[in-house]
């Protein structure tokens, strides 16, 4: 599997954290409390002030008053700044979207009653129990914060992905916090909810993933299966980290941007057209060698799993053991696989990539590469600006599978050309394409096997 980071500059981030963290700011501390000590003084004078007020020293009350406001204003001019500029506010700085779940609505909905009963009675315990309700969702944001933050998100994807088949991917989070840990998180695509179809269609993670326990200073990996319904490139552009801890009322998701890219080949499962096809191809390739002759490559002993036809009598006369002509490898599977995407206008008009007759050939093209590979044959490929050389099906069929996962249907102008410089070549073809009959150059009949997808 091959690792895919999300979030690089967010682990920047977090190693600026850890290491600021890790020592104490000793200067910020000193203003810390010079400013609590300032506030706590103009407090005291504040309560002085409004004492001497009451006793009718008016200006020594004018006087305190001032001292306080200034105190006050002191702090906010010169130490409030200092404070800000030493606080790491990058932990503040992100995107947050909010949900109040249902439980939330009737949370809300008590405060509301216990509200108007306080403000109607006037009972002194109705108003404490407002107060704690309230304070309730202040806490809740408070934690809620904290388990979201200094979280890292990585998600590992398989190397090769095939339409229709599940594969496992690793979803991992890191907590980077140094003493506390996080609870009840679920990592998400951010734009699940998106009303944009298309979008959501080609998400990689549809579904969330659910982390009970997060220990500080540690990471947890999930391995999630994912299912990708057809070929193509899916893109996850935001991952979302979500939870509704502590009390369920509300549901907070920090959105983080991501360039997640999964290729999905087309799927390669043998279907009954397929099957269908094989045995007409294999008889064709064997009807062309045949017809053009083999290059001897040697003569060996006869073994069991030979076959007598290929037994030299002339040699096991002389020896006096059996022998046998071994021909060249590579002679007898070399196949040159030709998929022409350029379709003619009428189909042209009303298709697109979605189009069920080309997204037909494209499966089955994928499929006869695929057989080929696992015949360990010698294999080129060609389509419409694209091509591999002549060599083994293993050295290029992940290269082939990758075009083919994004390939789009093209302007049929091209597409007689493309069949004209495939006539050149005197490798076995087997041809896949949208054009009809009469248009074939009549040079390829005798050298290629041609599928007609429009039939």
């Amino acid at each position: 599997m091959s690792s895919l980071p999300l979030l690089r500059w967010w682990r920047a981030h977090s190693e600026k954290d850890e290491a600021h963290v890790g020592r104490i700011d000793r200067a910020g501390w000193r203003l810390f409390f010079l400013a609590i000590a300032e506030l706590a003084a103009a407090l005291l004078l504040a309560l002085y002030s409004s004492s001497a007020a009451e006793s009718g020293k008016v200006w020594l009350a004018a006087a305190t008053a001032t001292m306080a406001l200034a105190a006050a204003g002191w702090v906010a001019i010169t130490l409030v700044p200092a404070l800000a500029r030493r606080t790491p506010l990058f932990r503040f700085a992100h995107r947050v979207e909010y949900r109040v779940t249902h439980e939330g609505v009737a949370y809300v909905g008590g405060i509301f009653v216990v509200m108007v009963a306080a403000l109607n009675t006037g009972n002194n315990l109705l108003f404490m129990v407002l107060a704690c309700l309230l304070a309730g969702i202040l806490v809740s944001g408070i934690l809620s914060h904290a388990v979201l933050s200094g979280v890292e998100l990585r998600l590992e994807l398989p190397e090769h992905i095939f339409a229709g088949r599940p594969v496992l991917a690793l979803a991992e989070l890191s907590n980077h916090k140094q003493t506390l840990p996080s609870f009840s998180l679920k990592l998400t695509g951010a734009a699940a909810k998106s009303r944009d179809r298309a979008k959501s269609a080609n998400e990689i993670l549809t579904a969330p993933v659910y982390f009970p326990y997060l220990p500080r200073r540690q990471t947890v990996q999930q391995p999630v299966e994912l299912l990708f319904p057809r070929r193509g490139i899916y893109r996850q552009d935001a991952l979302g980290l979500r939870t509704k801890f502590p009390f369920g009322f509300l549901e907070k998701t920090r959105r983080v941007e991501s360039r997640l890219e999964a290729v999905v080949y087309p799927s390669v499962e043998p279907t009954d057209e397929v099957c269908e096809i094989l045995p007409l191809v294999s008889g064709e390739l064997e009807s062309y060698m045949r017809g053009r002759g083999h290059d001897l490559y040697s003569i060996r002993e006869f073994q069991t799993s030979d076959s007598t036809r290929h037994v030299d009598w002339k040699a096991s006369a002389k020896t006096g053991v059996l022998q046998v002509r071994e021909f060249a490898r590579e002679d007898e599977r070399r196949v040159l696989l030709l998929f022409d995407p350029f379709v003619p206008p009428p189909v042209k008009a009303r298709s697109d990539a979605r189009d069920p007759v080309f997204e037909r050939g494209v499966g089955l093209c994928a499929s006869l590469a695929w057989h080929f590979y696992t015949l360990d044959s010698v294999l080129a490929f060609r389509s419409g600006g694209f091509e591999t050389p002549m060599g083994p099906a293993g050295a290029s069929i992940y290269e082939i599978l990758r075009y083919l996962a994004d390939v789009t249907p093209q302007t049929a102008e091209a597409g007689r050309s493309f069949l004209d410089e495939a006539a050149a070549s005197d490798v076995f073809k087997i041809i896949l394409t949208h054009q009809p009959r009469g248009s074939i150059p009549t040079s390829l009949w005798s050298s290629s096997y041609i599928l007609f997808l429009n039939t």
